[in-house]
């Protein structure tokens, strides 16, 4: 089986200001080339109206079972303040199967009948469970949120209850502050409550409420009353019973469903207790008495429950296995042989208090999954020896599938069908991401482990359609070792999982790290498929996207010229991915200042793709921006800025606004119409790019580099410099820091800032960074690139503010001869460089040699750009000056005769 291609993305994206241009870069993961995403657009408040926010709650059922002894406990929680300023923050803590949930819980319900609200409950085990809640609750309030990334619907809920007070938020069986502190932070109003098992340092909640285990008199008291059971000796055997479970409300509550549901006396159920063979389930128990003595209760259970309803406690060790978060009941549709079967055997489970069953979801505690895992055969936690596995997986082959196994196939089963980046499938991905997550902590036989594989795989592309590539890591680091173990290092299946994963890390910028990964998967498919497959071009383009990541352009271009033959002869001219090649290798030849002879290739690709995916599809998108980047190169940037308008609006609406890509396509556009003259609009532009990319890739990545470069060159180019500055430099930390001191982006970093620094007179300060921009660009792209004449003028431009003019004038020369040659005689950059000549010839006194020039540079800029853009305005004050300056030197005429 091969995953969907990851091609990379592409396409030259050009930033300007002024007259300095750079290539806008995004991560190579190919698959954005393949999403069909359709998300609505924003809104922008609740589609409730008040007196259906002040019911909406997600609470759990109130719960039926017997309450004792925690009085005090909620006297505490109904005592904080429900209404007013400020937020009241409480933490729950104490050991599992303490009572926390239920206390909470009891608190909840009194709180909504008072007639607050919204009462909303979030699973809060993980960070991307409590994102997950905060994005049902925003849901909840409006259904549009459903398609939006998770992160951006959770930011919006955190919003909405900013602005109102009287709500309520359960974060239950919290483990680690930093899931919470994101969203407690922004929180200024309203009521949250925490319930945790860790005993952390749980900033802004208030001291900690600690539940303990009940009284001796409070746990015989809970006993009697679920089991109804009141002689003496009753009492008597109750008594001793409390006492063997540790006086803990969960085990209580379960034995005494235990025993009303088998009418079983305590004295018989004591004695089947304490004979159970402790020492084994102690072993293997967590870690605290408490729940040793659990672990022995339910083990009990379990052995009753095997006699009278195997088909339950089958399918209860199925569960075990899984997340103890909300399971959709459809995944156990094919657990037992009929659909009868697993409705009672669901409500056997739900009837022993084993489970937590809604008509949707089925939910088992972390406690009863880790008891009842100790009496199931061992599963194969990894890494074990060999010779152990060997054993145990013979073993299993004589009594049927491990339950585990059985848990990821159901699971296997019950993924969504199609790719995992279209947006209908998400709320099934997400539902079912932990499950898959908990499956995967096992090792497995090799069929069954290429499942697992793939189903982690497709769980990463969903994580990473979402925008949350730092979460689907882990997960194509679990895919691919399962393939290298279960399939072995040079199956094709293991190429698909190393060039995910390496793609994975070049979304993230570390394409260092991605490159050996994408030259061992390149060589891996085509040793196993052959050189001419079209899995083959997929690695090559994969490869050369890295290569050109890390600005080796030149080594790029064979393998992108390759890619693209062995697409086109595989699966024809009209094809997505011959698309996808076809704007790969103009983008190469774009990075290489080859922008002509990319031109037709983007035009074509885009034509292909306007055909084949529709109008509105993101890899159209992607081809308009390439387009538009390539006649902006060219300087024909009025005919670009429709492109790029219209690839933002595909971009957004197929993506949603706070994705990666749509900071890209904002980016371009603000580049745009910063070569037109229009700064102030590019200004906001550039500023929501920066914070898109900041928020979903980090503060330390490239494209925030990017984003923070371009931002800095807009404020210049509204004379902003002194709040350009801390921008430029912190865009050349995070170059150096991430690509390295000798990439060609980093150049661009040291000759941006160095540009800033001149605007404001330091020009002594900019002359080394110049100096250094110009080195690393000639070693990188070679001494005839575009990129390396705007180097070259820029330092000659630094030198003559130094008043080295002299120095100035053959690199100004050079410059000149390398645009014109590389860009044509008609490009504005070509005019630009006229008129830095013609200003050092100027300097020099030599205004008759810069006659000329002003007046071509003049043409130039009146052609390409119209007569009202700021640069021809510009080319037009030189020529006047100019002008003024041979009249005032011009020798005195023959007096006239008298």
């Amino acid at each position: 089986m091969t995953d969907p291609q990851t091609p990379p993305a592409s396409g030259g994206r050009s930033a300007a200001a002024g007259h300095s241009s750079g290539v806008i870069a995004t991560g190579d993961r190919a698959r954005i080339e393949q999403r069909t995403l359709v998300v609505p657009p924003d809104a922008l408040q609740a589609a409730l109206h008040d007196e259906e926010i002040a019911r909406l709650s997600n609470l759990p059922a109130p719960d039926s079972r017997v309450f004792m002894g925690r009085e005090d406990a909620l006297a505490v929680l109904r005592e904080l303040p429900s209404t007013g300023t400020g937020i009241v923050a409480q933490s729950v803590r104490g050991m599992g199967g303490i009572g926390k949930s239920t206390l909470v819980l009891h608190h909840a319900h009194a709180y909504l009948a008072a007639g607050h609200g919204p009462v909303w409950w979030i699973e809060a085990s993980s960070s991307a469970a409590v994102t997950a809640g905060l994005t049902s609750l925003a849901t909840a309030l409006n259904p549009v949120h459903a398609a939006l990334p998770l992160d951006e619907a959770a930011a919006w809920a955190v919003t909405w209850l900013q602005g109102r007070t009287g709500w309520l938020l359960i974060f239950d069986n919290a483990d680690e502050p930093t899931d919470l502190r994101p969203y407690l932070g922004r929180l200024s109003t309203g009521q949250v409550l925490v319930t945790t098992r860790r005993d952390l340092p749980w900033q802004d909640l208030g001291t900690p409420l600690r539940l303990e285990t009940l009284t001796p008199e409070t746990a015989l008291a809970v006993l009697k009353e679920i089991t109804g059971c009141g002689s003496d000796r009753d009492t008597a055997a109750l008594a001793e019973l409390t006492k063997e479970l540790g006086h803990l409300p969960l085990a209580l509550q379960q034995a005494g469903a235990y025993l009303a549901q088998t009418r079983n006396s305590a004295t018989s159920y004591l004695v089947q207790l304490r004979a159970d063979p402790a020492g084994v389930l102690a072993a293997t128990a967590p870690g605290d008495p408490h729940q040793r003595t659990i672990a022995q209760l339910w083990s009990v259970t379990l052995s009753s429950m095997h006699n009278a309803e195997p088909h339950a406690v089958a399918l209860l060790e199925v569960l075990a296995y899984c997340a103890p978060e909300p399971l959709p009941r459809h995944v156990l549709a094919n657990s037992l042989p009929t659909q009868q079967a697993v409705d009672h055997a669901l409500g056997v489970l739900a009837a022993y208090s084993m489970i937590t069953l809604t008509d949707s979801t089925v939910t088992v505690h972390r406690l009863v999954q880790a008891v009842v895992r100790t009496t199931t055969p061992v599963a194969i936690p990894p890494p074990q020896s060999g010779a152990i596995r060997r054993l145990l997986r013979i073993f299993r082959s004589t009594r049927g599938p491990h339950p585990s196994e059985s848990a990821l196939q159901l699971l296997y089963a019950a993924t969504p069908s199609g790719r995992p980046d279209e947006t209908q499938s998400w709320p099934n991905w997400q539902a079912l991401l932990p499950h898959i997550q908990a499956v995967s902590a096992y090792e497995y036989g090799a069929g069954t482990a290429s499942q697992l594989a793939t189903m982690l795989g497709q769980a990463a592309f969903y994580l990473w359609a979402r925008g949350l590539a730092v979460e689907a890591l882990p997960l194509e680091e679990r895919a691919l070792q399962i393939s290298e173990t279960a399939l072995g290092p040079g199956h094709p299946e293991t190429a698909v999982r190393l060039g995910n994963l390496a793609a994975t890390f070049s979304s993230l910028g570390r394409h260092a790290q991605a490159l050996p990964m994408k030259e061992r998967a390149l060589q891996v498919t085509e040793t196993a498929l052959g050189p001419h497959h079209p899995e083959t071009g997929v690695r090559l383009g994969n490869l050369a996207a890295t290569l050109s990541a890390l600005g080796r352009h030149t080594k790029a271009l064979p393998l992108e010229e390759r890619a693209l033959q062995v697409t086109e002869a595989a699966l024809g001219p009209h094809h997505p991915s011959t698309a996808l090649r076809l704007g790969n290798l103009a983008a190469t030849l774009g990075a290489l200042g080859r922008h002509a002879e990319a031109l037709p290739m983007n035009e074509r690709a885009l034509q292909i793709s306007e055909t084949a995916l529709g109008p509105h599809h993101p890899s159209t998108a992607l081809r308009l921006g390439n387009l538009a980047a390539t006649l902006s190169a060219l300087g024909r940037h009025a005919k670009a800025l429709p492109l790029e308008e219209r690839a933002l609006q595909v971009t957004e609406a197929a993506l949603g606004p706070g994705h990666p890509e749509t900071a890209v396509r904002l980016g371009n556009l603000a580049a745009n119409l910063g070569a037109l003259g229009r700064h102030a609009e590019a200004l906001p532009m550039n500023e929501r790019a920066l914070q898109i990319s900041e928020t979903a890739l980090g503060p330390h990545h490239p494209d925030t580099a990017l984003r923070l470069s371009n931002l800095a060159a807009t404020l210049s180019a509204l004379d902003l410099h002194a709040e350009a500055l801390p921008m430029n430099e912190r865009a050349l930390q995070i170059s150096e820091t991430a690509l390295g001191p000798d990439h060609p982006d980093t150049a661009l970093r040291l000759g941006n800032l160095a540009a800033t620094l001149g605007a404001l007179d330091r020009h002594a300060e900019a002359l080394p960074m110049n100096e250094r921009a110009l080195q690393v660009i000639k070693a990188s792209l070679g001494a005839d690139h575009p990129e390396t004449a705007l180097r070259l003028g820029n330092l000659a431009a630094n030198l003559g503010a130094l008043g080295h003019h002299a120095e100035a004038l053959p690199m100004k020369e050079r410059a000149l001869q390398v645009t014109e040659t590389a860009l044509g005689p008609d490009h504005p950059e070509t005019a630009a460089r006229l008129g830095n000549l013609a200003a050092t010839l100027s300097a020099l006194d030599r205004y008759a040699e810069a006659l000329p020039m002003n007046e071509r540079a003049l043409q130039i800029s009146e052609t390409a750009l119209g007569p009202d853009h700021p640069d021809t305005a510009l080319r037009l004050s030189n020529l006047t000056v100019i002008r003024g300056l041979l009249a005032d030197v011009a020798p005195d005429g023959p007096e006239s005769s008298v």
